[in-house]
């Protein structure tokens, strides 16, 4: 199975896995600073699949959000749940010991 590209069978899979973690990041008001930046590509190079807790009342605000974290860490948003997005992206060295799917699957 190519780990990089996310077919139907495969986004089944990671929503499988994703369901049992707890978001990793949160954005509230202040939105996207550059510490949260980091700590979405740091999270996204160990674990892989992360989920990330969007609390901002305005769905179109939090569907923009989301949108611009994907396409700024060049990830795929696999699922999307109220205020949780469910996000994936392909290590280039996946570590067995942190990444979500490696450990899960």
């Amino acid at each position: 199975m190519d780990r990089n590209r996310v077919d139907n069978a495969y986004r089944k899979q990671l929503k499988a896995v994703g369901h049992k973690l707890k978001p990793i990041v949160m954005i509230a008001g202040n939105g996207i600073t550059d510490a949260i930046d980091a700590e979405i590509e740091r999270a996204l190079e160990d674990h892989e699949l992360i989920k990330i807790r969007i609390s901002v009342a305005d769905r179109d605000v939090r569907r923009d959000m989301a949108d611009e974290i994907s396409a700024t860490h060049k990830a795929e948003i696999v699922q999307r749940i109220g205020n949780v997005i469910l996000l994936f992206r392909a290590a280039k060295q996946a570590k067995p010991k942190l990444s979500n799917l490696l450990r899960k699957l």
